[in-house]
This record gives C-alpha cells, structure tokens and sequence, in this order.
C-alpha cells in the first residue's frame, strides 16, 4: 500500500544569484566555465537562480527555483509576544484550538499563529 510522507526537517536557503560575490558566499566554485557545489554526492554545477539548502547536519544540496517553490514555504515571522504564547502552551500541554479561545486573534493571526505552531516561526527582530 502506497503511503504519503511530508517533510518535517527546517532547511537554511538562499538562492543564488550567478556573481561570484554571491557564488564566493555560497562556497561555489568555478570549474570549466560553471558553478560547482560540493554536495555529499559529489560536485553538482549550479545555476542562476538555484537555491543552495543546508539541511540539519550541516549538508548542502542545490535545488532548481521552480522545485524549490513547490516543495519548500519560508517560516513564518512572529513576534516574541506571540512566541512566547506558544511556548507556554505547548510546555502545559495545551492544545491548539486553546489558544484561540485565550487570545483575541483576528483571522490572519489565527492561520499565521496555527502555521507557527504547526511548522515552526523565525522570531521578529525587535526594533528600538
């Protein structure tokens, strides 16, 4: 019986832009005329527009735009207020509805707020 899997690990991205200041930041190197990237299968030739992932041991791996986008969502931004929600309801073992009915949250908090707590958030920097 065929099962369907999602993926449940956070990656680093960023995409690269065919420079070689952005190629030099990525730790691409140059070889006959290309962009190479040192992957853990081998060199893999990169190209403009290509994100370059770290996956959670540190590995890369290079991933053409249009798969990329079908494939990864950036994690949403949130503020420490909000982060700091979440966390003390998840340590007191509540439930995600719960949240709703504790906070006044309109509609776009509500579905940014569930997809923080679903697949996780970057916390917003804080502005003096």
């Amino acid at each position: 019986m065929i099962k369907f899997y999602r993926k449940t690990a956070t990656i680093k991205a960023e995409q690269f832009d065919g420079t070689k200041q952005s190629a030099d930041q990525l730790g691409l190197f140059k070889y006959r005329g290309g962009w190479y990237l040192e992957t853990l299968e081998g060199s893999m030739l990169v190209s403009n527009g290509y994100w370059i992932a770290t996956g959670v041991n540190g590995e890369h791996w290079a991933i053409a735009d249009d798969v990329f986008k079908q494939t990864y969502a950036e994690l949403p931004v949130i503020p420490r207020v909000w982060v700091d929600t979440i966390e003390r309801f998840k340590a007191n073992h509540y439930r995600l509805d719960e949240i709703f009915t504790e906070w006044d949250w309109n509609y776009d908090e509500q579905e940014l707020i569930a997809r923080a707590w679903l697949d996780g958030y970057v916390v917003e920097e804080e502005h003096d």
